[in-house]
């Protein structure tokens, strides 16, 4: 019998929604304000306080928030952009279409993280930026990779998406850089649905971001969002369509208050799977490096055929079979077939991503996860390796 009946599934990635957030929506549609509004703006600034620096603007993915990162920029066709190749879709996509040409640097096989030395060793004349993805939660090495930037003149604009309580020598990642950019994805670890935010030091910086952000209107057409009476603006910018909506913002305000309780609990589940998987032949997280501090986005284990006695996909449909949601994250970038062949990347370009996305499973790590729900996870993975 699965661990698990069907009718019990235990979905990967399901967010923990209280009442808070619930009442809020409502509020907003009682209120009929749904689109941009004051709960955007208390959102942002609630925000921009929790990371401890900088200026905030919503927007409706983390997909738009680099993407108007990279736009903001400045950067020309042709501009290379070096990022990760062990990282989601997202975070090449918007470097294209950006208008650069993405460069893969490998990643730390430890870590799972990009490579500073890989970084380096990837940079031509044509190298504008790095965009360095927290992988799972994990600092990047920011220090290595701020001192190349400042080194060779480079941009940098973080992918915080895994990330949000994240801290490299007590300084809050998507901080370091030019922008940092956070998600609030349905599986994120403060979540709107659908969501993002570009954080930015310089507050000029980020009234440009807003500006792409909604069609290319100058700053007066956010007055629009207020009380104050009808302001016209002018178009100063071919704009994007990004903004998030106070539905979004409605139900990220409440998140945030919860996001150091809601860490704790993951830290909790975490803790109970490292020590039931300890004996295991499996890879597990390393530990965290010394003065950062990991935002447990993702629980990571690697199935290696030749120690696990099982395939990686055979592993996953095991688990899916007890009844356990499981992920994959991520097939290394040179894996999909479009990069490929627009790009003629090879999979000996980059061998340690190509290994562990070959080898790692996501387990399910959200605060919403009772113990019994972990424990299920535990005796899954024992019985999907036919481990007694």
């Amino acid at each position: 019998m699965p661990v698990r009946s069907k009718n019990n599934f235990l979905i990967f990635g399901s967010p923990r929604i209280e009442q808070d957030e619930i009442d809020e929506v409502v509020a907003s549609m009682e209120a009929g304000w749904l689109g941009t509004g004051p709960k955007v703006a208390k959102f942002e600034s609630d925000f921009a306080t929790y990371l401890g620096s900088g200026h905030a603007a919503a927007c409706n993915s983390c997909t738009a928030a680099l993407h108007l990162g990279l736009v903001a920029l400045g950067l020309k066709p042709g501009d290379e952009v070096i990022t990760t190749p062990l990282t989601f879709c997202a975070s090449v996509n918007a470097i294209i279409h950006a208008g650069c040409t993405p460069v893969l640097a490998d990643v730390d096989p430890v870590s799972m993280n990009i490579d500073p030395e890989s970084i380096r060793a990837k940079i031509t004349k044509r190298t504008k930026a790095i965009l360095p993805v927290h992988f799972a939660g994990r600092a990047c090495d920011m220090d290595a990779i701020m001192s190349i930037a400042t080194e060779h003149d480079l941009k940098v604009v973080e992918d915080c998406a895994h990330a949000i309580e994240t801290t490299y020598k007590g300084q809050h990642v998507g901080t370091f850089g030019n922008f940092g950019c956070f998600s609030f994805y349905v599986t994120k670890n403060v979540c709107t649905g659908e969501g993002g935010m570009v954080m930015a030091n310089s507050e000029e910086d980020i009234k440009h971001v807003k500006i792409l952000g909604l069609h290319g209107m100058s700053a007066d057409a956010w007055k629009r969002f207020s009380d104050d009476g009808y302001k016209h603006y002018q178009v100063v910018e071919a704009g994007f369509k990004y903004n998030m909506m106070d539905i979004q913002a409605a139900i990220g305000i409440h998140q945030l208050k919860r996001v150091e309780e809601y860490h704790v609990r993951r830290r909790h589940v975490w803790d109970m799977y490292m020590d039931a998987f300890k004996a295991l032949p499996i890879g597990l997280p390393a530990p965290e490096e010394p003065d950062t501090r990991h935002a447990l986005h993702l629980f990571t284990i690697l199935i290696d055929p030749d120690s696990c006695g099982v395939e990686r996909d055979e592993f996953l449909i095991r688990m899916t079979h007890e009844n356990i949601g499981v992920g994959v994250h991520y097939l290394s970038i040179p894996e999909q077939p479009y990069y490929r062949e627009r790009f003629g990347w090879t999979l000996e370009d980059t061998p340690h991503a190509v290994r562990l996305g070959r080898q790692t499973v996501s387990l399910p790590l959200s605060a919403k996860l009772t113990d019994q729900d972990v424990l299920d996870v535990i005796q899954a993975v024992k019985k999907s390796l036919a481990i007694s």
